[in-house]
């Protein structure tokens, strides 16, 4: 069996990444995938972490660091390789590069219907918070909620 490589974003990942956050369901329409991977780029490119297996694009998060908390989004393992800990081997990954910049507490959002995903969490040790998430839209990449 072939292993899992990990490493930063390439502009060549932009339609494999793309085609593996649709399968996984993370895109909305409020959300154009181009415009967050142009945005994530200008801004700790090297926290973007794509997985591959075989060379082809298997798993990404979307990791960031604001000097306050670090975040993660856009977590996703394709279909065929889900029960392979890759979903933990990026989070390890994610939180050992927090880690390593100073960052206290790492934060991520997941929608309230998502148990599977909310159950992967819990098995990380990650712990519900007692807060509420607020957005606002400032720039619209297409309708729909923020």
């Amino acid at each position: 069996m072939s292993t899992l490589s990990l490493r930063s974003f390439h502009p060549d990942d932009e339609s494999a990444v793309i085609a593996l956050w649709h399968e996984c369901g993370l895109v909305r329409p409020w959300n154009d995938p181009q415009r967050d991977i142009a945005r994530k780029l200008t801004q700790q490119p090297e926290l973007f972490l794509v997985g591959t297996i075989d060379e082809q694009v298997v798993a990404t998060a979307m990791v960031g660091y604001d000097g306050h908390r670090g975040w993660v989004y856009y977590l996703a393992v394709a279909q065929a390789h889900r029960k392979l800990a890759i979903g933990r081997t990026l989070m390890d990954a994610a939180e050992q590069r927090l880690t390593a910049l100073g960052c206290p507490k790492i934060n991520l959002m997941v929608r309230t219907s998502n148990e599977q995903v909310l159950a992967f969490y819990d098995r990380l040790g990650y712990k519900r918070d007692d807060a509420v998430s607020l957005g606002k839209r400032l720039i619209p990449d297409g309708p729909g909620p923020v």
